[in-house]
């Protein structure tokens, strides 16, 4: 599964509109953001993909947690938001 990567310029439309799609086909959404702007943005993506799922009778919850990442040989903490449907 591939992670959706959030930047502080990301559109949270954009975003959201992916996050939804891929809990459609996969069921589970992995949104990955670095610095206070961009887990700002995946944030509100979140709530508007949620949005976008209810009307069609799916409730998502979210689990967030911290990973390491490489970025230009440098290791940067990012949050990472799993995304997937609530189990009734």
């Amino acid at each position: 599964m591939s992670v959706i990567k959030v930047s502080a310029r990301s559109r949270t439309a954009a975003v959201a509109g992916a996050v939804a799609g891929v809990i459609r086909e996969s069921q589970k959404a992995e949104v990955q953001a670095i610095g206070a702007g961009a887990v700002n943005q995946a944030l509100k993506a979140i709530v508007i993909a949620k949005g976008y799922l209810a009307e069609e009778g799916v409730n998502v919850v979210c689990d967030p947690s911290f990973v390491d990442v490489s970025i230009d040989g440098q290791e940067r903490t990012a949050i990472r938001i799993v995304v997937e449907p609530r189990n009734q």
